[in-house]
């Protein structure tokens, strides 16, 4: 027997439509993480060794190939563990966060990489990662899942 939701406000049911544009963003993003993460270890790998922020108190080549590691596993992550989709948007949502730092350094030290070659367009980049956080918690919909548990919490 299915029981009636008591708060049937905070599930809005999403469209066939919808839940396709979310699963290939998703994949997309996975896609694009595996791509980053595999570069990390192979072809640019000189390039992001020489992006380490001079302050990160770690090896720069451990640093790289270990945020490439990381990067192919979210990747990963984001195509295969479907029933823990939300629980890894958040995991990468947090990644984009926890590396933004490095792109700042990037700004202010005007290291030049992957065509970031002035400071305008390394302060554009800037404004692309929170669109990759959103991307992470949307795709997911860890987003949703947040919402939700803020709104039971708050209904208590």
């Amino acid at each position: 027997m299915k029981t009636q939701n008591p708060h049937p406000e905070q599930q809005a049911e999403l469209s066939s439509g919808s839940v396709l544009r979310r699963n290939i963003a998703r994949i997309l993003l996975g896609v694009a993480l595996l791509f980053a993460g595999i570069s990390h270890l192979s072809t640019a790998r000189a390039t992001f060794v020489a992006q380490v922020p001079t302050w990160v108190p770690l090896d720069a080549d451990f640093v790289v190939v270990a945020s490439g590691v990381v990067e192919i596993v979210l990747g990963l992550a984001l195509i295969v563990l479907l029933r823990q989709r939300a629980f890894v948007g958040l995991v990468v949502a947090l990644f984009f966060i926890a590396i933004f730092p490095g792109n700042i350094s990037q700004l202010v030290t005007h290291t030049d990489a992957f065509g970031l070659n002035d400071d305008t367009t390394r302060i554009i980049r800037l404004f692309f990662q929170p669109l990759l956080v959103i991307w992470a918690l949307w795709s997911t919909g860890a987003w949703r899942f947040l919402r939700s548990k803020m709104l039971v919490r708050f209904a208590k």
